[in-house]
């Protein structure tokens, strides 16, 4: 998730189509197996913030702009995992336009070999999952704030997982919010039970 404030190229129709592009690109990538999936991905996402009027990247940066820069798909790097219970929590981002922004904890995905990351949810409209990660490399590889791997009030929206309960976390879709490249953006950030120990080395990276 990401919340903006008005910028002189963006108006509120460039936003609606933006996320209207990224919903029904996930919906394809939903419907082709990983690795082809993965591949639309980076080509859909290179389109977008080449050419749309809500790409976060700023004017200077659009010129020589060749393709954001993504780690080629390894598929011991998705997962399907089940929601365990955890204690409630929240954690509240404030923005320059929306206020406060309240997320509360819904359940905890384990993941072999990573770690425990916290699942939020949305609390005030639409709702939505959300799922961050900040792993080892942040800020020597990744973005230095963490990445997002699930936000599906964006359309951000891997699905449901085989077995009752459960979600895709493919962290080969690990993506940076718009405020690493626009710092007009306010961006909900990993906090501490979305951080991990290990490096992920996959996903979009961040020079």
């Amino acid at each position: 998730m990401a919340v903006s404030s008005p910028t002189a190229g963006a108006t509120a129709l460039d936003v609606a189509d933006w996320r209207r592009r990224v919903f029904a690109l996930y919906a394809e990538v939903r419907s082709l197996p990983p690795a082809e999936g993965h591949a639309l991905w980076r080509a859909g996402r290179d389109e977008l913030f080449a050419s749309h009027p809500s790409t976060p990247l700023l004017p200077a940066d659009r010129a020589g702009f060749a393709g954001l820069p993504v780690a080629g798909y390894d598929p011991a790097w998705r997962f399907e995992v089940e929601l365990t219970d955890a204690a409630p929590a929240r954690f509240e981002v404030e923005t320059g336009t929306d206020g406060t922004v309240p997320f509360e904890r819904v359940g905890i995905a384990s993941v072999p070999g990573v770690g425990d990351l916290d699942v939020w949810r949305l609390t005030t409209y639409g709702g939505g999952v959300f799922v961050p990660v900040k792993d080892r490399l942040a800020g020597r590889g990744t973005y230095g704030g963490g990445r997002y791997l699930l936000d599906t009030i964006k359309g951000a929206d891997l699905g449901r997982g085989g077995a009752p309960g459960s979600l895709v976390l493919d962290f080969n879709f690990a993506y940076n919010p718009s405020c690493a490249y626009d710092p007009a953006w306010a961006c909900p950030l990993a906090p501490a039970g979305n951080t991990v120990a290990v490096e992920v080395p996959v996903g979009e990276r961040y020079p």
